[in-house]
């Protein structure tokens, strides 16, 4: 089979601590499609949505469709085998897995952990020093098949890349420095709960534009918040 570099961005609407959050507005789309955007924008690989087979991530699909994204529908808990299976359908090597709570992901970030992962030779590679929620992580093809099949602990299932990371007698991991200008590893960029939501969408107001990037974001986020024209004012509060 003839391979190619693929995001696979794994999100589903059954979190636990926000429910529904893919679907949360960030910036004037949805946190989803924020993501969906932003990796495509980088244009060095095929992105895929790999959601699950719950109907309610059939909203998921549907903003993916929207955007001419290809979705896979996998296990729900099983992650790790969701992800393997689509590299595999979708003939994706080397693999960047992205998650659909970083509305912030850095947009240059896949295109230089695919370069890593070439250079170096390894099997898995992430940037250290970026805010959190700004990164991606790359892996072979074969690292990824590996850690399907030899994975057992729920908790390597669920996360993925626990697995590869932990076991470096089995998988070469490599650690790359983030760009100086982006690393800012004190600023929570993800989103995992309500006060989350907030932040991120009062930096994006701050930063304004259609799709700030990443060094936007920083930027903004020591800045006093501004003051909102009136039907303009980011949500600043979770119910």
């Amino acid at each position: 089979m003839r391979t190619r570099a693929g995001i696979l961005l794994q999100a589903r609407l059954g979190s636990m601590r926000l429910p529904g959050k893919a679907l949360e507005p960030v910036g004037g789309c949805s946190i989803l499609e924020r993501c969906l955007r932003r990796l495509i924008a980088g244009g060095v690989a095929h992105v895929v949505l790999a959601t699950t087979h719950a109907s309610e991530d059939d909203a998921l699909a549907a903003i993916a469709a929207r955007l001419g994204v290809p979705v896979f529908r996998g296990a729900e808990h099983d992650v790790l085998q969701r992800f393997a299976v689509a590299a595999e359908i979708f003939g994706f090597d080397p693999v960047i897995r992205a998650t659909g709570d970083n509305p912030a992901v850095d947009i240059q970030a896949a295109g230089r952990v695919l370069a890593a992962l070439r250079s170096t030779g390894a099997d898995y590679v992430v940037e250290t020093g970026l805010p959190l929620g700004a990164c991606v992580e790359g892996m072979t093809a074969s690292a990824l098949r590996d850690a399907a099949s030899a994975a057992i602990d729920p908790y390597d299932r669920e996360h993925v890349t626990t697995f590869l990371r932990r076991r470096t007698d089995l998988f070469r991991v490599q650690t790359v420095p983030a760009p100086v200008s982006l690393h800012r590893p004190s600023l929570r960029l993800t989103i995992d709960t309500p006060a989350d939501l907030a932040s991120v969408r009062e930096l994006f107001f701050r930063a304004g534009g259609d799709e700030p990037s990443l060094a936007e974001l920083i930027a903004v986020s020591g800045r006093e918040p501004q003051t909102a024209a009136s039907g303009d004012a980011p949500q600043t509060k979770v119910a």
